[in-house]
């Protein structure tokens, strides 16, 4: 049996193997990466918006550029009018607003 497996293999080591044998472990790396890197991003995007689609007024919200405020006013072309603590009002862009810091604003008091 073993003689048999010695003479089916290629003559000159490993030139002429298996083309798959060679592709498997590209493919395995691209895997990888999409499960690892790819997915989690395109789900955070897909998380991201739909926390800025459910913004309503009274929300309390902080924007990517460190400001906290309070949401006064929405308006149908994508800004927000929030006011700041000493009662000035800014106008700002939907996008601007940080989902992860907001969150947990608006669940204390």
């Amino acid at each position: 049996m073993i003689q048999q497996f010695i003479l089916m293999a290629p003559a000159g080591g490993a030139q002429g193997g298996n083309p798959l044998m060679q592709i498997l472990p590209l493919v395995l790396i691209v895997v990888v990466f999409y499960f690892f890197m790819i997915r989690p991003q395109v789900k955070k995007a897909k998380d991201q918006k739909k926390y800025i689609e459910a913004l309503k007024k009274g929300d309390k919200i902080l924007t990517i550029g460190g400001i906290y405020g309070k949401i006064v006013e929405m308006r149908e072309d994508q800004t927000i009018i929030m006011e700041v603590e000493d009662g000035t009002k800014m106008k700002i862009s939907k996008n601007a607003v940080s989902q992860e810091a907001s969150a947990t604003l608006n669940q204390n008091p």
